[in-house]
């Protein structure tokens, strides 16, 4: 489960320009469900993630992670908890790579070298040995259809394909759970479609999905357990869809 409590982010702060992201959000984000963040360009929904996600430190509020491993989690309930706004950077990586996975609105690909090793990446520095997260890497490009594909460079991909090989990617370290920032912006309609049914097989696996995005193809889906709406930075309302 993850808890957000009076969670603010503001950019220059103290100066005449300054600018609030996120304004105030406490919200509970429910375990092994996909839970949709929507709203307009703008509303805050990404950067939400993005400090969920241990890529950001709030400007004020506390951000807490039940039932993950780290270096540091305290008990409550008899489950371990973490309180991510205040650790090192370094115990964040750790976080970062052992709990969650990625799929960004641009993809954020390398270019320049295959799918298999743009797949492979997030799993270097954890220390494990390669041949063991290769055969991983391969095997995720087999469950998405894309294995023939190992050896072809990402530029020469469709947008389907990107979007595939950025799915396996952001799994490589098996991440309980996965956030997605406008996963279907670039995509089309079929395409999306798609999309939601690997992001239902996630969820059938007990994984949680954050999902960020003003699609309707993705906030109407049936597959949505809880919809977060946003605008200016603050959650207007947040409510089951079960």
């Amino acid at each position: 489960m993850i808890e957000l409590s009076g969670i603010t982010k503001s950019f220059n702060s103290g100066k005449s320009n300054q600018f609030t992201a996120v304004d105030n959000v406490t919200l509970v984000v429910n375990p092994q469900q996909i839970t949709v963040f929507k709203g307009p360009s703008g509303s805050g929904k990404t950067s939400l993630l993005t400090m969920i996600g241990c890529m950001a430190r709030p400007t004020s509020g506390r951000i807490f992670l039940r039932g993950v491993a780290a270096a540091v989690p305290f008990q409550q309930d008899g489950v371990e908890v973490v309180e991510i706004t205040s650790l090192p950077e370094r115990f964040l990586n750790d976080i970062r790579r052992s709990t969650f996975g990625f799929i960004f609105q641009q993809f954020n690909l390398v270019k320049g070298i295959t799918v298999l090793e743009n797949v492979m990446l997030p799993a270097y520095p954890t220390g494990e040995g390669r041949a063991d997260f290769r055969a991983r890497a391969l095997d995720l490009l087999e469950q998405f259809n894309i294995a023939r594909l190992s050896g072809q460079r990402v530029e020469l991909l469709s947008g389907g394909e990107l979007q595939r090989v950025a799915i396996a990617r952001a799994l490589i370290n098996n991440p309980s759970i996965v956030i997605a920032d406008e996963p279907t912006a670039h995509l089309d309609t079929k395409l999306s479609q798609e999309f939601m049914a690997i992001v239902g097989r996630l969820k059938g696996e007990g994984k949680s999905v954050l999902i960020a995005s003003h699609d309707p193809i993705v906030f109407d889906s049936a597959l949505v357990d809880s919809l977060v709406e946003m605008r200016d930075g603050a959650v207007i309302n947040s409510r089951s869809c079960r």
